[in-house]
């Protein structure tokens, strides 16, 4: 399953799941992190998983390269199937105080506003991974005629809970934060919870994603 497993500077290393980004190479990289994970392997002290690698950092006092490497490639992740992922439904409202982008996507998809949101809403979308800001999901895989570029200037401030488009994937702004995602809703939904030192993320890579269109009002009074 891995291409290959390489040095990271010097207390880290990169697994290699090869150049292509998709569900099945992403579905690889999330049962080597999860299998990694349980295992709790004295040394390792943090894993980074993205699309189709998996950044292992380790302490130099208790472990080395050699001996990560030689634990990864013995690793059995066939027994994995006890792992559940979650299927998440995420409240967004797409009123126009919220979809920020949506004209500038009827203009570069060209489809309606209406057609765009129907496409999203009856996509299940993957979670590939988390980051750029703690929690971020980034969800994959819009169909090929809803996939546009990030905004030719990025925003200093895209508020909190945010929902964007960019090539194939769908994220959450899990806080106010500069981004060039196209912005097309926004749920109340707190995605990241900072004070769980335990799982605080709501969305984690594995996990499937469906969005729910909700009003201006059920937006307003959800966490009430």
């Amino acid at each position: 399953m891995i291409k290959n497993i390489l040095n990271l500077g010097d207390a880290a290393l990169y697994c290699d799941f090869g150049k292509d980004v998709n569900k099945d190479t992403n579905t690889k990289v999330i049962r080597y992190f999860k299998s990694i994970k349980n295992k709790n392997i004295d040394g390792i002290n943090n894993l980074t998983p993205s699309y189709n690698k998996l950044i292992i950092s380790y302490d130099l006092k208790k472990t080395n390269f050699k001996e990560i490497k030689k634990k990864i490639e013995n690793l059995n992740i066939d027994n994995l199937d006890n792992l559940k992922n979650q299927k998440i439904e995420v409240p967004i409202c797409t009123d126009h105080i919220f979809s920020l982008d949506i004209k500038r996507l009827e203009t570069k998809l060209k489809l309606d506003r209406d057609k765009i949101y129907e496409n999203f809403f009856n996509k299940e979308f993957f979670c590939y991974m988390t980051g750029f800001i703690a929690g971020m999901p980034f969800l994959g895989d819009l169909d090929k005629n809803m996939r546009v570029k990030r905004l030719e200037t990025p925003r200093v401030k895209v508020p909190k809970g945010s929902v964007g488009l960019t090539e194939q994937f769908a994220n959450i702004y899990t806080f106010e934060s500069p981004g060039g995602w196209n912005i097309i809703g926004n749920t109340p939904l707190n995605i990241f919870e900072s004070s769980k030192e335990i799982e605080p993320n709501l969305i984690n890579p594995g996990d499937t994603v469906v969005f729910k269109n909700i009003t201006k009002d059920q937006h307003q009074n959800y966490n009430e």
